[in-house]
């Protein structure tokens, strides 16, 4: 658990950071939004004291993380920045063997770790480990980045805008990965965007900053049904409320009784990809399938329209 209390940060007359307080809680992401200049990033930055506060505590695990000296607290944390952040001249194992080479790991047990982080994303070791991060694509380089800051198998992994340099595409992709890593590390994950549909793609909870105070923490499913009057109504967008609070609810919540013919979705799709799927096809219904394949009924294109505009307060916050 990370805890946040009255933390402020000052650089001259400018208060970047004003008097934050939040819990985050271990085994979940916690997203960070707001534009430029918002202070998430300071924020960001105050939990591993690359930023010391000026004033206010942070605690992780109950521990005053002032009572560590810089360099042992951060050895602890996993950070990760936009554009990856790799060390160019160094091959990828090198890359990222940095932190437990830091702490003095035996060469075998740094190898191995190597070998498991990259059998972990999707890199094959004995074609990847040896390469320069420019023989990478962009989505292999980041996933090396976010190796590298998992290496030393900390409980907290902080990202600093870690998709915001990737194509679209690549993104999408990126952003599956993490959701699915950190359900099957159980680490706890704080990330700053500054794109709201990334937050509540991503994000347990949600914290809202502008001109460095906090404006809202909150479910993602509470920032879009209930946002704080101003600032946060202004960054949901009320005329895209409807569809973003569709990613938050689950097709089983709408399946019909009958068959249908198309393409089948999984149960566990979320209601605005089924949304797009139907109105590509042109179609008015599609079968639903649960995860292994087996028939579960159907999806209407009215069911969604009509959850999309009297269900809200019932959406569900993805796990």
């Amino acid at each position: 658990m990370i805890e946040v209390h009255e933390v402020s940060r000052r650089f001259g007359p400018q208060l970047a950071v004003d008097n934050v307080s939040l819990t985050i809680e271990r085994g979940t992401i916690t997203v960070l939004v707001g534009t430029s200049g918002s202070g998430k990033s300071t924020l960001l930055r105050i939990i591993n004291r690359l930023i010391e506060p000026t004033s206010g505590t942070v605690r992780i695990d109950g521990r005053d993380t002032a009572s560590l000296s810089g360099e042992q607290l951060r050895r602890g944390i996993g950070y990760a920045i936009q554009g990856h952040g790799l060390f160019p001249h160094w091959t990828v194992a090198r890359n990222i063997a940095t932190v437990p080479q830091l702490l003095g790991w035996d060469k075998d047990r740094i190898a191995k770790r190597v070998d498991e982080l990259l059998k972990l994303f999707d890199l094959d070791p004995a074609i990847y480990a040896g390469k320069l991060p420019h023989e990478l694509s962009g989505g292999q380089q980041q996933r090396v980045g976010v190796a590298r800051a998992l290496a030393a198998e900390p409980a907290v992994l902080l990202m600093d805008e870690p998709f915001g340099a990737l194509d679209p595409i690549i993104r999408a992709k990126a952003q599956e990965d993490l959701l699915a890593l950190q359900r099957r590390l159980g680490i706890t994950v704080v990330l700053v965007t500054h794109d709201m549909e990334e937050a509540l793609l991503l994000g347990n909870r949600i914290a809202v900053m502008d001109g460095g105070r906090l404006l809202q923490y909150a479910t993602p499913t509470e920032i879009l049904t209930a946002p704080a009057p101003g600032f946060v109504e202004r960054l949901i967008g009320g005329a895209d409320r409807s569809l973003r609070l569709l990613s938050l609810i689950k097709v089983a919540r709408a399946v019909q009784p009958g068959e249908a013919e198309g393409k089948p979705i999984t149960e566990n799709a979320n209601l605005r990809d089924a949304l797009s799927e139907l109105l590509w096809t042109g179609r008015q219904a599609l079968p639903v399938t649960n995860a292994v394949g087996a028939p579960r009924g159907r999806i209407t294109l009215p069911a969604i329209l009509d959850l999309a505009g009297r269900d809200a307060p019932r959406a569900e916050t993805p796990a």
